[in-house]
């Protein structure tokens, strides 16, 4: 008899999302929900509880909570009887810097409520022991490791505050194998919260299991797909107005994903009845794209995912059938994640209004640079080793392609970064002086003078999964669980992947008459960030319009747009199965989300920008009518 499809949930996509999304699921899937999952650890994240976590050692205090405590008072105080009564499994990354004493934590928490569950925890992400041997990460090449990578620490005495490597789904799936109903876990690649449970529902096995690395691949989709929330139901999505007027409450009430899992590997994603957002093939194509690099080489711990011929079939309302994932053996390399100090930062800001607000907002944010300069070099101190000045509300994200608009309210915002705090200080009281000593129209600054704050820097590395060793507690019982790594490919084979049929591009052959339009009428897009690099995906509306989308959005014209913000390369990568192309651009962020001095820092904007700002040549007869976008 065929196993039915197994049912997850994702009620968090970081730390910040709505606690009352647990709650939706719970309620209304009630014993149809077999897993219950959350991601609550972006990059950023990680950085602010090892700050945190370095702070407090600082001050000889040793014990402290470095996991996420609002996993257990507000999420879970509240769903336990439910789940205890359905029978759903909760998994989630929520023990963060230590996932024992958050394992602790539940057990105290089920002690007190009298519930009788057993608790996992997998651990063993934190590498920062091994600090000396990892190697660079490379957004574009899985070989050539150094090729447009961030940077790392540059020598020994560099305080680096953590390091955690992305631990994958074995794990997860022996701490359920040995009876556990609440798993948690430290740093994991995002969507082996559900490969784990897929792996222990299935039985799968390297060695037995049929088409185990499609497998395992199709669950590494599925869980990139909901790891972001509502972000395959809507949320984020380019034609915002259908979500925000969707029925039952547009944006007030998002139904938060769900997908289906059945054991050819092919899934549905879907959500709650009588939610709002919606789940279209649009919807999850978007997901798709985000945040990936090389679509062929989509590295995982498990698995090498490669989603260049996954398709996507409407199958009902709400309803997406994903096909067409497939996989190969992982590489001998684990990636991790690590921060480490390097100087101050401070940021402020202030509203400008009245005439002419954008030029006098520039004036004030050079001036006050100007000013404090004088003060540094009086005080035979260094400048400043990077400023910035943005005037938001002014299409400062467009740089030289801002519209010349005449906006009567801007926000100044200025960044810089020093090794001393005492230089920040002072450009923080030159900054909040400039009330009675500059423009008119100068108001709302904010929480009051700004400080300066560690400035910490997020970085991508590899490190040899012989130096990774995962482990599994469960319960109350005597020791723990080594968990091996799956067989890895230690001959480089993975660095060509085999090559896909391709769309050609639409040909000019003189005799064709072309139209301009915008990109966004013809096509979807979502934008995400991988340290100090932005990738762009964009998704044509209509096959059709692809080969003219391929014809005029070139590497060339990407680069060319995005120059003022873009530093690096730009490498396009394509996925004909969904109609679209991947564009990777490094060295665009400056410098990460962490680290960053630019408000747009984890380039959420960025597929806005281009979509808002290329044009595509296509022939009159497919230009869509005005508005049909929606």
């Amino acid at each position: 008899m065929t196993k039915p499809p197994v049912r997850i949930g994702c009620y968090s996509a970081y730390w910040g999302d709505s606690p009352a999304a647990a709650m939706q699921l719970v309620k209304h899937e009630g014993a149809k929900l077999d897993y219950l999952v959350a991601d609550y650890l972006a990059e950023i994240t990680m950085g602010i509880l090892a700050a945190r976590r370095q702070r407090r050692l600082m001050q000889g205090k040793t014990k402290g909570i470095d996991y996420v405590p609002d996993f257990l008072t507000l999420v879970l105080r509240r769903i336990l009887p439910d789940i205890a009564k359905n029978g759903t499994k909760v998994v989630t990354n929520a023990g963060a810097l230590d996932p024992l004493e958050c394992k602790s934590a539940i057990e105290r928490l089920l002690r007190e409520m009298n519930i009788d569950l057993k608790v996992g925890a997998v651990y063993g992400d934190d590498v920062l022991e091994h600090r000396d041997s990892v190697t660079s990460f490379s957004p574009v090449s899985a070989t050539n490791h150094s090729l447009e990578a961030d940077r790392l620490p540059e020598n020994d005495e560099t305080t680096v505050l953590s390091l955690n490597a992305y631990l994958g789904a074995r794990g997860i799936a022996q701490a359920l194998e040995q009876g556990a109903h609440i798993v948690v876990t430290g740093r994991t690649v995002d969507s082996a919260l559900v490969v784990g449970p897929l792996m222990y529902e299935y039985g799968w096995d390297e060695k037995s299991t049929p088409d185990y690395h499609d497998r395992v691949a199709a669950a590494s989709l599925a869980g990139h797909v909901i790891e972001c929330g509502t972000q395959s139901t809507g949320g984020n999505f380019t034609d915002w107005q259908l979500p925000a007027s969707s029925p039952y409450g547009g944006y007030a009430n998002m139904g938060y994903p769900i997908v289906e899992f059945a054991a050819n590997g092919e899934f549905i994603v879907t959500k709650p009845t009588k939610t709002g957002g919606l789940v279209t093939t649009a919807t999850v194509a978007e997901q798709i794209l985000y945040e990936i690099l090389d679509p062929a080489l989509y590295l995982l711990p498990d698995v090498i995912l490669d989603m260049r011929q996954v398709r996507l079939s409407q199958v009902g309302k709400d309803r997406v059938l994903v096909q067409g994932a497939r996989g190969r053996a992982p590489t001998p390399w684990v990636k991790c994640s690590g921060i480490f100090l390097d100087g101050w930062k401070i940021e402020g800001q202030m509203v400008i209004g009245g005439q002419d607000a954008k030029a006098k907002a520039r004036v004030v944010g050079e001036a006050v640079f100007e000013r404090t300069r004088g003060m540094l070099k009086q005080a035979s101190m260094v400048d400043f080793r990077e400023i910035n000045i943005e005037t938001l509300g002014g299409e400062s994200l467009y740089g030289p392609h801002a519209n010349p608009i005449s906006s009567r309210e801007i926000c100044l915002r200025i960044a810089a970064i020093h090794d001393d705090a005492k230089a920040l200080n002072l450009l923080a009281r030159e900054l909040m002086a400039v009330g009675t000593v500059m423009v008119p129209g100068i108001t709302g600054s904010g929480s009051g003078r700004p400080r300066p704050v560690p400035n910490m820097v997020h970085f991508p590395c590899l490190m040899d999964k012989t130096k990774v060793q995962a482990t599994v507690a469960v319960g109350h019982r005597a020791g723990a669980t080594l968990v091996p790594w799956e067989t890895y490919d230690t001959t480089g084979s993975f660095s060509s992947p085999a090559p896909v049929p391709l769309i050609p591009e639409a040909q000019d052959k003189g005799e064709m008459h072309l139209v301009k339009t915008k990109l966004i009428n013809l096509a979807y897009g979502r934008s995400g960030d991988k340290g100090d690099v932005c990738n762009i995906g964009i998704i044509a509306r209509d096959p059709r319009y692809y080969p003219y989308i391929k014809r005029s959005v070139t590497n060339k014209a990407m680069a060319d747009y995005m120059s003022h913000l873009c530093k690096g390369a730009v490498t396009r990568f394509e996925l004909p199965g969904l109609y679209a192309m991947n564009f990777v651009l490094t060295r665009s962020l400056g410098g990460g989300g962490l680290s960053s001095l630019v408000v747009d820092r984890q380039g959420k904007t960025f597929a806005q920008l281009v979509l808002t700002g290329l044009d595509v040549e296509i022939p009159p007869d497919l230009l869509p009518p005005e508005g049909s976008k929606l």
